[in-house]
């Protein structure tokens, strides 16, 4: 069995209690992953998915200082490298998971065309980690983009590594009573799960249960 997801931090964290530094130099890969990112990026080009090659964010250290702020020390990293099963290099993603006024789940479904998760349903809203951006502004824009929507209030709960080593920073957004939601092209349906996970449809992944358990245990 494949180790599972491990837990780095724990917050919750207001938007002004996570901080970070930016390096000027860039992470370099070894020359096994820069072929696999190549390799990637070109599975991307044969399946006519978006291809773009760029510059993203990896977490190099962090900490918890003793207010409890999160402290995070992020370099300049290929994009692609994000998209390797393993070694993603402590690549950083935002994931947002959003809840309505009445603490229903915002549900959406990845279309077949794009780059990751193609075809599987996601929690709210995610995305890689901007250059020099906070990973809170990651998930504030993710959710602007994805589902032209804001927050009424927005929160840090994580910072987890991933089995293919990537590091997700994990949130919630609460929306405010009679927000409407508007779904970008990434995906192609969407749906409100019930605020009682135990009674979610059937096609709600496990992995997809266990998180918004863990945000209703955090947040």
């Amino acid at each position: 069995m494949s180790p599972g997801p491990t837990i780095l931090a724990r917050g919750p964290w207001a938007p002004d209690e996570v901080r970070y530094t930016w390096a000027a130099e860039p992470f370099v890969a070894d020359r096994e992953q820069t072929d696999a990112a190549d390799a990637a990026i070109q599975a991307l080009k044969d399946h006519d998915s978006p291809s773009h090659d760029g510059v993203s964010t990896r977490l190099a250290a962090h900490h918890v200082d003793a207010e409890g702020r999160l402290h995070l020390e992020l370099e300049p990293v290929r994009w692609a490298l994000r998209l390797l099963p393993e070694g993603a290099s402590r690549s950083m993603t935002g994931q947002c998971v959003v809840r309505d006024h009445d603490g229903r789940w915002l549900a959406g479904r990845r279309a077949d065309w794009v780059a990751t998760w193609a075809g599987r349903w996601t929690l709210g809203a995610g995305g890689a980690v901007d250059p020099d951006e906070s990973p809170m502004h990651t998930l504030e824009r993710e959710l602007q983009e994805e589902w032209s929507v804001r927050a009424e209030r927005l929160q840090g709960l994580s910072l987890v590594l991933l089995p293919s080593d990537m590091v997700m920073f994990v949130g919630v957004a609460w929306l405010p009573a009679g927000a409407e939601v508007t779904r970008d092209p990434e995906h192609d349906l969407h749906e409100w799960w019930p605020a009682d996970v135990d009674a979610w449809p059937d096609h709600a992944e496990p992995t997809l249960r266990g998180m918004a358990r863990a945000v209703q245990d955090l947040s």
